[in-house]
C-alpha cells in the first residue's frame, strides 16, 4: 500500500492529542509526540498487529514528518522505528534537531 494509492485510508492529526492516527479495517495506527520548543519528539509508533506488514507505520511516519517540515519543527525520534526510519530515507535528514 502507497500513499498513492486512491483506497489509503486518511491520516488526521489529532493536535490535542499530539498524534497522528490512521484507521485501517477498523484498526487504529498511531504515531505519538510531544512538541518541545519546535522539536516533535516521537515518543510511539503503534500498529496493531491485525493491520501490520501493509506499510501503515512507515505512512504515518512519513505524513508526520512532512507536517513537521511544513510547520518548521525540528525532529527527534525519541522512538526505535522513527529512529530506524529516519536512518533509511535520507530526505528527511534535515529535520533532525
Amino acid at each position: 500500500m502507497s500513499a498513492a494509492d486512491t483506497n489509503t485510508p486518511p491520516i488526521h492529526h489529532n493536535a490535542a492529542a499530539h498524534r497522528f492516527e490512521m484507521r485501517v479495517d477498523g484498526h487504529l495506527a498511531v504515531l505519538d509526540y510531544e512538541l518541545q520548543d519546535g522539536v516533535m519528539v516521537i515518543t510511539h509508533t503503534g500498529v496493531p498487529q491485525a493491520i501490520g506488514g501493509r506499510g501503515v507505520a512507515g505512512q504515518i511516519t512519513r505524513f508526520a514528518l512532512d507536517h513537521a517540515r511544513a510547520a518548521g519543527w525540528k525532529v527527534l525520534p525519541a522512538c526505535s522505528y522513527a529512529a530506524a526510519f529516519l536512518q533509511r530515507h535520507g530526505e528527511y535528514t534535515d529535520l533532525l534537531g
